[in-house]
């Protein structure tokens, strides 16, 4: 399951946007690799399982921000399965998705049928530790969807304590597969990253925040985890002071789900939103009395959180910038 928020509480409710404009390049160009090695071929799949074949793939079905993370190094797959209308998802915005099959548009649902059609020889999806599954595979997914796994071998770069793994792997599946990293578009954007990660550390020098992830819903705020979104596991590296919950749900880790009667059991200088409910999100707290009892929300320090999306250096430097802007005029003696 791609760990989008709104996915992430609907599991969490079944089970018991401001999408990012590419200011670093225009990903519309990238084309198919043309340089296929020959073969054999092997990669490491995140779950540590070695994966060989005979032959170097080149039909890929992909889940959508895998699929822009190889895109951006000229690889294109035959099909894309996302866990959102293509249109809205913030990884695809600004590709050229012309000739690719799009294989499913909501979490838990791809057609089989239709992606057996495309003869893939390859499935790129992330691995995911907490869950010991690839995205498009784990528990709640639909049992004809899991199929997909018969038509061909699933690899991926495994979510972990950093963005970076992600990025770094999916450079290193696309270069097994025959990109021209050096000259890619990925490479371009691998050193606007570098700048936008050195201004965001060099921001947090001045300032000393401490900032809470949350997802508010009409019944629970939910307070993420930083041990399992890996974007905040970054930020918190780089400076800014992620604050962790205490109790997070057992039977699904990435939360601490809090009553509102108990919305004000941390007190950060920030509280961050997911960046592709934002909008929705600033709806829901107003009708909450005791949203005001945070006071870093009465004061109207709410920044944007690029929550369980971020694949690629060109999303991450964009994402990077625009919390550097957000923070640099917040005042960080608020939280406790």
């Amino acid at each position: 399951m791609k760990r989008t928020l709104a996915l992430a509480l609907a599991t969490v409710l079944t089970l018991g946007t401001a999408a990012c404009s590419s200011d670093v390049a225009d990903k519309s160009d990238a084309k198919d690799s043309s340089k296929v090695p020959d073969g054999p071929w092997e990669f490491t799949d995140g779950s540590g399982e070695v994966v060989e074949l005979d032959k170097t793939p080149t039909r890929i079905i992909a889940h959508a921000a895998e699929a822009a993370a190889l895109m951006a190094y000229g690889i294109k797959p035959v099909g894309i399965y996302a866990d959102e209308p293509v249109t809205t998802d913030p990884n695809l915005k600004d590709l050229d998705l012309t000739g690719i099959a799009i294989l499913g548009e909501e979490w838990g649902s791809i057609d089989v049928a239709k992606a057996s059609t495309l003869s893939p020889d390859l499935i790129v999806a992330d691995w995911w530790p907490a869950e010991k599954a690839h995205s498009g595979f784990e528990d709640g997914v639909k049992a004809k969807s899991k199929k997909l796994a018969e038509l061909a071998p699933v690899v991926g770069a495994a979510q972990g304590d950093s963005i970076l793994d992600l990025a770094e792997g999916y450079e290193d599946l696309a270069e097994s597969l025959g990109a021209d990293i050096e000259n890619s578009q990925g490479s371009k954007d691998k050193a606007a990253f570098e700048k936008s990660r050195d201004a965001f550390i060099a921001a947090m020098k001045d300032k000393d925040f401490t900032a809470l992830a949350v997802s508010p819903a009409s019944d629970l705020l939910y307070v993420a985890n930083p041990e399992f979104a890996p974007e905040l596991l970054d930020f918190d590296r780089w400076g800014l002071d992620i604050i962790e919950p205490d109790s997070p749900d057992k039977g699904f880790p990435y939360w601490e789900n809090l009553s509102w009667e108990k919305a004000d059991k941390y007190q950060p200088d920030v509280l961050m939103f997911d960046s592709r409910s934002f909008i929705a999100d600033q709806k829901t707290v107003k009708d909450q009395p005791t949203w005001s009892s945070i006071r870093a929300a009465k004061a109207g320090q709410v920044v944007e959180w690029p929550g369980f999306w971020l694949h690629t250096y060109g999303h991450y430097a964009v994402a990077l910038d625009k919390l550097t802007e957000e923070l640099s005029g917040l005042d960080d003696s608020i939280g406790d």
